[in-house]
C-alpha cells in the first residue's frame, strides 16, 4: 500500500522504515531535514510540504501524522483540509487527547473524509518487535487499513486492534499510560528501597535477573530496568528529573469526571511532578510546622 506519513521523527521514521521492510510504498513529508534525509536513504520518496504529499498520493490517499498532539495537528489538518478528497483518511498516531479526536473526527466526516485514532505503543524497539496498536474509527477505514495494521503489529493478529469508534484508540491509549506510570513508580520505590539497605551489599542487575524469569512481576520494563542497571548500576550519570506525555494527567482527571478512584495512577504523577521541584517548599514548610507545634530540630540548607 501507499501511505503518506508526516512527522519523522524517532517513532515516525522507525514506523516508515518498518513499512518499507515490508514492501509498503512512503512518501514522507518533515520539516527537519536530518529526518527527511535519513527516510529517503531507506527508499521513501520525499514531499517538499503536506501539499505536495497529497499530490503524490494515489487516491484514496492515506496520511498518518506522527506529530505533537494539540495545535500542530490541528494545524496539519488545516493545512491539508482544502486538498482532501471524499474517502481519504487521516490518521493520527501520536499521543492526541481523545476527546481532541472525536472533534475532528467529526469536523472531518462533515467533508467526507476519514479520521483514524491510533494510540501506539512500542516506543524504539517497535521497529523490531512491531506496535502495539490501539484503533479508533470508522470501520470501512479500518478494513482500508489493516494491511498497513498487520504490518506495523508484532503479528497480523495479534497487538492490534479495532477497539471503537472515533475516540476510543486515543482513550485506551491514555488509560495504557496511565497503567505504565503505576507500574514504573510501583519498580522505581521497591528498587530504592533495596538500594537503601546498604549493609545487604545488594547487587541490584542480578536481583533483576532473577526476576525476569519465572516471577510474578516479570516484564518488559523490569527487562529495560535490568539493561539499565547492568550498564549503569548506580544510575551516576541520570538526573532525578522525570517528564510526563500528558497522558497520566488526563487519565488521572478522566477518573475524576467518572467517579472512580485511581490512587495508584494519580499519586504516580504527583510523583513526577515532587521529581522536579528543585526547592521543595512544602517539605520545607513540613519542617518548619513540625518545629513550630513541637519544637522539633530544623535542619540547616546544606546540611
Amino acid at each position: 500500500m501507499e501511505i503518506g506519513i508526516i512527522g519523522l521523527g524517532r517513532m515516525g521514521g522507525n514506523m516508515a522504515e518498518r513499512l518499507l521492510k515490508n514492501g509498503h510504498n512512503i512518501i514522507g513529508y518533515s520539516q527537519n531535514s536530518e529526518e527527511i534525509k535519513n527516510i529517503e536513504n531507506k527508499g521513501a520518496r520525499i514531499a517538499s510540504s503536506a501539499k505536495e504529499l497529497l499530490e503524490k498520493l494515489s487516491t484514496p490517499r492515506i496520511v498518518w501524522l506522527m506529530i505533537p498532539e494539540g495545535a500542530p495537528v490541528d494545524s496539519t489538518i488545516e493545512a491539508l483540509t482544502p486538498h482532501l478528497l471524499k474517502g481519504d483518511i487521516i490518521i493520527d498516531g501520536g499521543n492526541s487527547y481523545y476527546k481532541d479526536s472525536m472533534r475532528r473526527a467529526e469536523n472531518l466526516a462533515n467533508e467526507g473524509v476519514y479520521f483514524v485514532d491510533a494510540g501506539v505503543s512500542g516506543g524504539i524497539w517497535g521497529l523490531k518487535e512491531g506496535y502495539s496498536m490501539m484503533i479508533g474509527g470508522d470501520s470501512a477505514a479500518i478494513t482500508t487499513l489493516t494491511p498497513i495494521f498487520q504490518t506495523l503489529a508484532p503479528a497480523s493478529d495479534k497487538g492490534w486492534g479495532h477497539v471503537g469508534p472515533s475516540g476510543s484508540g486515543h482513550f485506551v491509549k491514555m488509560i495504557h499510560n496511565g497503567i505504565e506510570y503505576g507500574m514504573m513508580q510501583a519498580y522505581a520505590e521497591g528498587y530504592a528501597i533495596m538500594e537503601k539497605k546498604k549493609e545487604l551489599s545488594l547487587d541490584l542487575h542480578q536481583v533483576s535477573e532473577i526476576w525476569r524469569h519465572g516471577s510474578v512481576v516479570r516484564s518488559w520494563l523490569l527487562d529495560l530496568i535490568s539493561q539499565a542497571l547492568q550498564d549503569s548500576p548506580d544510575l551516576s550519570d541520570v538526573a532525578p528529573f522525570v517528564e510526563d506525555s500528558g497522558e497520566g494527567r488526563w487519565t488521572a482527571s478522566e477518573a475524576i469526571d467518572l467517579d472512580i478512584a485511581a490512587p495508584i495512577i494519580t499519586l504516580s504523577l504527583m510523583q513526577r511532578l515532587h521529581s522536579r521541584d528543585n526547592c521543595h517548599f512544602a517539605e520545607k514548610l513540613l519542617a518548619t510546622m513540625r518545629n513550630q507545634f513541637g519544637g522539633h530540630d530544623v535542619k540547616s540548607q546544606g546540611k
